[in-house]
């Protein structure tokens, strides 16, 4: 074979292996026994996978509602064959999968307990699903979307999302209020508003401004307002 037939050759197959990864071809479903718990989306396998649910996110530990979250994918999952779909490793060495049990998709379950946000890089076949599931919970105020009492206290004056990134959110009531703000993935800040003044502060590559989320709730993790 001559190097241009050689070099053809590899074109193609390194073309059709792209095409595999980038089409949602890789997808593998498996059976696994579901050793541990860690938190709201990441358990363990008997056979040594940690598993993260893919398109959700739940609270961090020690923050309001992660304990929910986690106990209610105990009684989901713990010590139970389940099946899942898995799309590769992730850089954390955790396999990203969608979950299911007696077909039933755990991930969209725990977005309907509102005990989960959204999160997404990319759209996939089940973002649909989920993302009906996160607008169910929030608008029955399920979980991590019960209204906060000083929901109409706070309001969001700025959101700058280019560099440098800057928040402004503005106390309009005649109290302090004790606050926590995220994005969509794990950047967590808390803050104090004092009464009837403005709250400052700037980021460096923070805030995604492609899309990003705001999520504001008060010390109990009631939401105060969120903002796609």
């Amino acid at each position: 074979m001559n190097p241009k037939s050689i070099i053809l050759a590899l074109l193609f197959v390194t073309s059709g292996i792209f095409y595999y990864y980038f089409t949602g071809a890789t997808a593998d479903i498996i059976t696994i026994e579901i050793s541990q718990v860690i938190d709201g989306d990441t358990a363990k396998s008997t056979d040594g996978q940690t598993i993260r649910f893919l398109g959700i996110n739940t609270p961090e530990k020690s923050m309001p509602f992660s304990e929910d979250a986690t106990d209610f994918l105990e009684k989901q999952i713990l010590n139970k064959q389940i099946q899942i779909e898995s799309y590769g490793v992730g850089k954390y060495g955790r396999t990203l999968a969608y979950v299911f049990i007696d077909d039933k998709n755990i991930n969209k379950e725990i977005l309907l307990q509102g005990l989960a946000s959204l999160y997404y890089y990319e759209e996939d076949k089940y973002y649909d699903d989920l993302k009906q599931a996160e607008e169910f919970a929030r608008l029955n105020q399920k979980g991590i979307w019960k209204k906060s009492p000083d929901e109409n206290c706070v309001e969001l004056i700025e959101l700058k999302t280019s560099e440098p990134e800057k928040i402004i959110l503005q106390n309009n009531c005649d109290k302090t209020i004790q606050i926590t703000f995220k994005d969509d993935a794990t950047h967590t800040y808390h803050a104090t508003l004092n009464p009837n003044s403005q709250f400052t502060k700037q980021f460096s590559h923070i805030w995604n401004d492609a899309g990003d989320s705001i999520y504001v709730s008060d010390d109990k993790g009631l939401l105060i307002f969120y903002r796609y």
